[in-house]
């Protein structure tokens, strides 16, 4: 079998599982009350989004099962320990927020802790398979290698896996953003592992292309479902994990260039509010909310956000290649 013809039935499968896998879940959700609550400061149009089942993301951590079956055992357990672990998190997150029957879980605070706690334990463990993959690499094309300090490694991989998973976090806004605006960095890391041999990271990637597309039958827009902090923190420790272990940290700025747009968009925000006494740059942050107040309908600015991630992909893998 050839390896594109591989890949691609991986990705199917993992699709199908995810899509099969909604289906039973979303009576469940239903049945345990396990149903979003709209922020109060979201746009009005959002409110009617109350009550629509959440948690749905357990199924990123779902689509790595079967990459246990990869021989590459260590690395395979590495990434399934930082996506689970970040899902957990995203899980105790949601629950809270749904018994306080308000869009307020785990403080900001406490969830960054947790979050670079999980990221510790992943690049440590990590050192034990140091001959596996590129470690102490913030980015490599062709023979030009950018290498670090192992220390000054570590230190920027807890900030690329925390910043990662909250900016994934913070574009959780709109139905089917998220899931959708992850399948092209994924698709680009997924080569850049391939073209190393590297098969736990390839396959974990490929999972997560397959398992975000499966998610979208059930989270276009209108959304019978949606992922929670549960699926979003699994999603962006899987980009950051899959990056890291790539060696190609550095690139996650220009293929992940969505994320960092939405989280620049609060930043600047938020700062600009302090300094200038109440003044605001954008109508309403994430950048998503800006222009959804700008009159663009929620799917154009869905799809937009998918077309700007595939280009930033595109742009980044032909980078390395």
């Amino acid at each position: 079998m050839s390896p594109l013809l591989f890949d691609v039935l991986w990705v199917a499968g993992s699709f199908v599982i995810a899509a099969l896998f909604c289906g039973v879940l979303l009576p469940l959700l239903k049945r345990l009350q396990f149903r979003q609550n709209a922020y109060e400061d979201a746009p009005q149009t959002h409110q009617k989004k109350t009550g629509t089942p959440t948690m749905g993301g357990i199924v990123f951590v779902l689509v790595l099962v079967p990459v246990f079956a990869l021989k590459d055992l260590t690395l395979v357990e590495e990434i399934f320990f930082l996506v689970a672990a970040c899902a957990a998190i995203g899980f105790v997150d949601d629950y809270l927020s749904i018994r306080s029957g308000k869009n307020r879980g785990l403080s900001a605070r406490t969830k960054f802790l947790a979050t670079i706690l999980v990221a510790i334990t992943f690049l440590r463990w990590t050192d034990q398979s140091y001959e596996l993959f590129p470690r102490d690499v913030l980015f490599h094309s062709g023979s030009y290698a950018l290498i670090v300090p192992h220390w000054l490694w570590l230190g920027l991989g807890m900030l690329a896996i925390a910043g990662t998973i909250h900016a994934v976090n913070l574009t959780d806004g709109l139905d089917g953003l998220a899931a959708g605006t992850m399948i092209p960095p994924l698709l680009a890391f997924a080569s850049i592992a391939a073209s190393m041999g590297l098969a736990a990271p390839t396959a974990a990637a490929l999972s997560g292309v397959g398992g975000c597309a499966g998610f979208l039958v059930y989270n276009r827009y209108p959304a019978k479902m949606f992922m929670g902090d549960t699926g979003s923190l699994a999603l962006g420790a899987l980009l950051s994990g899959v990056a890291i272990l790539t060696g190609e940290m550095l690139l996650l700025i220009l293929i992940g260039g969505v994320f960092v747009a939405e989280t620049l968009s609060v930043i600047l925000q938020v700062t600009y509010f302090k300094l200038s006494s109440g003044k605001r740059i954008f109508r309403m942050s994430p950048l998503h909310h800006h222009f959804e107040l700008g009159g663009w309908p929620e799917t154009k600015v869905t799809t937009r956000f998918w077309v700007a991630s595939t280009v930033l992909s595109v742009v980044g893998w032909a980078v390395v290649r």
